[in-house]
């Protein structure tokens, strides 16, 4: 529920119990729960394709050292069984981001070592949009009472923005998918709650994750050399990523001061 203020800022106001009927819509709930059969059926043929094996060493990585030992297990695998390492990849990611698990920047890296960069890429873009996408769809059911209760001042500020720049929204979001300007977590769980339409929300998405996944991906195929992922973005990377999302939000700037 929003209440508009008199210097034109949108206060959030309400909370749970402000929505009197189901928040998806048919295609929403069908996009949802492809997403989810999905997972569930792809988890389940990779149980029962893969070879009978000890298979401790997969769990997921919480630092570099965990990551390499990973890679070197997967490294077999991979090109015996490709399409099945692949299928379990894709639902880890996806039920990571869905669940804003962290870590997915370790898989992020693991797609370069194992698959090379532009697979690489297309990977890590493809599940972190529908993780993403799921993440969305999720806390337009449940999301309002833990984004509030969470990041209250952040979620004003972007309620803020968003209404102020409904004519240029997508340029605004590919603006905060290519900066730091806000968390991703933050930006997937507090856009349905915003009334960021869902197609805006995939495509400054699809296209946003870009640059950042090439920079790590990239990163993953010189995986044994990293010593800390501080070293994954050094000052020309950042300064390429701002560079890029200011130029993606200037055409939204222009037009308004030309009005």
């Amino acid at each position: 529920m929003e209440k508009r203020e008199d210097n034109g800022d949108v206060k959030v106001v309400g909370g749970v119990g402000s929505i009197s009927k189901f928040p998806l819509s048919f295609w929403e709930m069908a996009v949802a729960s492809t997403v989810l059969l999905g997972f569930v059926v792809g988890l389940l043929v990779v149980y029962l394709t893969m070879p009978a094996s000890d298979y401790s060493f997969l769990k997921l990585p919480r630092s570099l050292q965990e990551l390499q030992i990973l890679r070197v297990h997967l490294e077999d695998y991979t090109s015996d069984y490709t399409a099945q390492v692949l299928l379990g990849y894709c639902m880890v990611y996806i039920f990571m981001q869905t669940f804003m698990i962290p870590g997915t920047v370790f898989m992020s890296l693991l797609a370069g070592s194992l698959f090379g960069v532009f697979k690489g890429v297309a990977l890590v873009v493809f599940n972190a949009t529908a993780g993403a996408s799921s993440c969305y769809f999720l806390s337009k059911l449940i999301g309002r009472p833990i984004v509030f209760s969470l990041w209250p001042d952040k979620l004003q500020f972007f309620q803020n923005q968003v209404a102020k720049r409904r004519d240029g929204l997508l340029n605004y979001m590919l603006f905060l998918r290519l900066t730091p300007t806000l968390p991703n977590t933050f930006i997937n769980l507090a856009s349905p709650i915003v009334d960021v339409p869902y197609h805006i929300f995939f495509l400054a998405t699809i296209i946003g994750l870009i640059p950042a996944a090439y920079v790590t991906v990239r990163a993953g195929l010189a995986l044994g050399e990293l010593r800390s992922l501080g070293d994954l973005y050094d000052f020309n990377s950042i300064a390429t990523l701002f560079f890029i999302g200011v130029v993606s939000v200037t055409p939204t700037l222009v037009s308004k001061s030309k009005s």
